[in-house]
């Protein structure tokens, strides 16, 4: 670590391990607040690279990290799949948030699911499965429809497998099954859910708690496709959702911005009283998080600019939204930035990377001051972008508000 305290340097120097989208993103909220990043990535072409020094490294190359670890005041991830021992190592030689624990909470979801129980909050039944039997003594006890998945590496729909019925097992495993071993597999059981919400939240190292409002969203393919915020639900949802994040980051000890995914059930969706399984804990991302990228324009302080004030001890920012938000997710290539920039409050992210199918190049967020307006930019710019069918569940969800 650098020598003297954190507060007292002037000039500041976030480490991020991870060189993707959020990275860069994280670098340019840095920029206003006078502190510098410095991303390390295995890949020399990370996107981070074009906005923030760049070191390539391979996570187990501590001779390689070493100097990393020296340049910076506190270290911090892009991504939740940095190795648990990469992380420890740094924190014998840095300050690290979130610290090493939540990290490898996060990484193991059998852990996750455990963790969320512990705190409260209900989860989909689910099993551990180790081997090709293993899966069919948890097919009798879960039943079927179900979802298969890695325990471990598995994002944006990777390392899933949803089995409709018992016979699709052997496909399962096979599609699956070699990723058994040390980590394993872990079947849950399949939600029937009306909706998926997000609380994005912030915790800062003397305890002080935040959260952006509750963020529904929607995906394709198991990758994101648009958010909502403030998420048309009612306020015994979003209460018990902002309750649940609160323990679960006390129970970590967490320091920084982090996203907890639910399932919400039809009867809590309604209104009703909330009783048994209405919120289910899905996930958690112990970094920022696609589903608050609306916070960049919609927030009165971003994801970004509130993670990087709570690893380095500052007072944390408001996180309230200006008015209602929509974040649409470019996935494989960009559509026409100048036909989205005609819309009134539309805001561009370009991530500079190169297309590809199945790849975050960029996003954009749609804002207006009430949700009938939001429709009506949306509709348009839809209709301009050839989006229809990503914008049309946002729009009925908005209808209904």
């Amino acid at each position: 670590m650098r020598s003297g305290s954190v507060m007292s340097e002037v000039s500041q120097t976030v480490g991020i391990l991870g060189g993707g989208q959020l990275a860069r993103m994280l670098a340019l909220a840095a920029a206003p607040l006078g502190v510098r990043c410095l991303a390390v990535d295995q890949a020399p072409d990370a996107c981070a690279g074009q906005i923030a020094e760049l070191v390539q490294a391979e996570w187990h190359d501590f001779a390689g990290l070493e100097p990393f670890a020296h340049r910076i005041d506190v270290a911090t991830f892009d991504f939740e799949n940095v190795p648990a021992e990469t992380a420890e190592w740094l924190a014998e030689r840095t300050r690290v948030f979130p610290n090493p624990r939540a990290l490898t909470v996060a990484q193991d979801r059998l852990t996750e699911k455990n963790l969320f129980r512990a705190c409260g909050l209900d989860t989909p039944a689910f099993v551990p499965v180790d081997t090709r039997p293993g899966l069919d003594e948890a097919l009798g006890r879960i039943g079927a429809p179900a979802i298969l998945k890695t325990r471990r590496f598995g994002y944006d729909g990777k390392g899933q497998f949803r089995i409709k019925s018992p016979a699709d097992a052997d496909a399962a495993w096979r599609a699956l099954g070699a990723h058994t071993g040390r980590a394993g597999l872990i079947l849950e059981s399949f939600v029937p859910f009306v909706a998926e919400v997000s609380v994005v939240a912030v915790r800062a190292r003397d305890g002080d708690f935040r959260t952006w409002p509750l963020t529904r969203n929607w995906h394709v393919d198991g990758i994101l496709s648009a958010s909502l915020a403030p998420a048309p639900a009612d306020d015994a949802i979003a209460g018990a959702a902002f309750a649940h994040a609160r323990a679960i980051a006390e129970e970590l000890d967490y320091v920084g911005v982090f996203a907890l995914e639910l399932f919400v059930s039809a009867d809590a969706i309604h209104g009703q009283e909330l009783r048994g399984q209405r919120l289910l804990g899905n996930e958690m991302a112990p970094r920022v998080h696609n589903s608050g990228h609306w916070t960049l324009d919609g927030a009165v302080t971003s994801q970004f600019e509130n993670h990087l004030r709570a690893v380095l001890g500052l007072p944390l920012g408001d996180t309230s939204a200006r008015g209602v938000s929509c974040m649409l997710n470019w996935i494989g290539e960009l559509p026409d930035r100048d036909a989205l920039l005609a819309v009134p409050d539309a805001h561009w992210h370009d991530y500079g990377k190169s297309p590809r199918p199945g790849r975050k190049v960029g996003h954009a967020t749609v804002c207006a001051g009430d949700a009938g307006t939001l429709a009506q930019r949306l509709q348009r710019a839809a209709r301009a972008l050839g989006r229809e069918a990503q914008v049309q569940p946002v729009v009925q969800a908005l209808a209904a508000t």
